[in-house]
Parts: C-alpha cells; sequence; structure tokens
C-alpha cells in the first residue's frame, strides 16, 4: 500500500484536527475525575480512632498558687518602702530596659530593672513616676516624689549689672592695604 504525497498531507490534517478535538475532551474528562474523587473524599469521614480507655480529668491549677510562686502578689495595694532611698526621676522604654534615677545618701545613680540596689532590694519594674522594689520577698513600692521648689528659677540680679570696658581699639578699623 502506498501512499501519495497528497493522501499523507490530507491524512495529517485529519489527525491534526482530531487531536485538537481529543486532547480537551480528554483533559476534561481528566478534571471531571479529580473532582469526583475531591467531593468523595469530603462526603465520607476520615476514619478516627476510638478508644474505649477514658483520660482521667486534670484537676486545674490554683492561680494564686501559681502567682505567689513566681513573686507575684494578690493584693492591689503595696506598701511604701523601707529603703532610705528616693527616686528622682523614671525613664520608662517601650522597647527595652527601663532605668530609674534613685538617689541615697552616697549620691544618684541610674539602675535598670533587676539590678540590684544598695539597701539590698532589687529593682522590679520601673513605672512612670514610681518604681516596684523586692525587698525580703514581697514587692515595695517607691514613689517620686514632687520637688519642693519650682521647676524654672528666675534669678534676680543682686547688685547692679557690670559692663565691660572694651578698649576702643578694637572697635577701630585696622590700618593697612586697601582691599
Amino acid at each position: 500500500m502506498k501512499f501519495s504525497s497528497g493522501r499523507y498531507a490530507r491524512a495529517l490534517v485529519v489527525l491534526g484536527k482530531s487531536l485538537l478535538l481529543v486532547i480537551p475532551v480528554a483533559y476534561s474528562a481528566f478534571l471531571v475525575w479529580q473532582e469526583w474523587r475531591f467531593r468523595q473524599s469530603v462526603i465520607t469521614p476520615a476514619p478516627a480512632a476510638v478508644s474505649n480507655s477514658t483520660v482521667p480529668g486534670r484537676e486545674e491549677l490554683d492561680a494564686t498558687a501559681v502567682a505567689t510562686v513566681l513573686g507575684f502578689t494578690t493584693d492591689a495595694t503595696r506598701q511604701a518602702s523601707t529603703e532610705s532611698l528616693a527616686l528622682q526621676a523614671s525613664f520608662v522604654i517601650t522597647s527595652g530596659l527601663s532605668k530609674a534615677l534613685l538617689a541615697d545618701s552616697q549620691g544618684a545613680r541610674m539602675y535598670q530593672v533587676g539590678d540590684p540596689l544598695p539597701g539590698g532590694s532589687v529593682l522590679r519594674r520601673v513605672e512612670p513616676g514610681q518604681v516596684v522594689l523586692w525587698n525580703k520577698g514581697r514587692e515595695e513600692l517607691l514613689k517620686l516624689q514632687p520637688s519642693a521648689g519650682r521647676f524654672l528659677r528666675r534669678f534676680e540680679l543682686q547688685e547692679a549689672p557690670h559692663t565691660a570696658r572694651v578698649p576702643a581699639r578694637f572697635l577701630r578699623p585696622i590700618s593697612g592695604p586697601a582691599e
């Protein structure tokens, strides 16, 4: 059986047209089959392992006991600090360690959260206007002391203003070559 070039070309054209029809139909059938499998898996529940043994219920933890172990206090009022310190400034920083300026008889010094203080207590928390100290197993509060004087003071002249006498030679132009 011999094919002529014209018949061979027609056969290729028919084959190409049929492939253009068969490929989309086959792909559509494949997508329909995948959708059917997906819907079947959603409809049928997954097998679950059932055990007859019951898990014993746990007792709930006492929140007060946990807070006490972690060092928190349950009462809202804290006692005033017995330390011989004075809070002069508190610097509260949202991203980082806050600091407090505390003064004692030796002078003022900056402290960060967690630093030990001269009286044996530890700086626990810095808040605006106050700091919380940890002293002998309890929290103590040290508040910012308001200053007795005004923030900005007016200086008053006690004697007549002293006018400095400027020699006249500094006020005269220097004689030299003309520019």
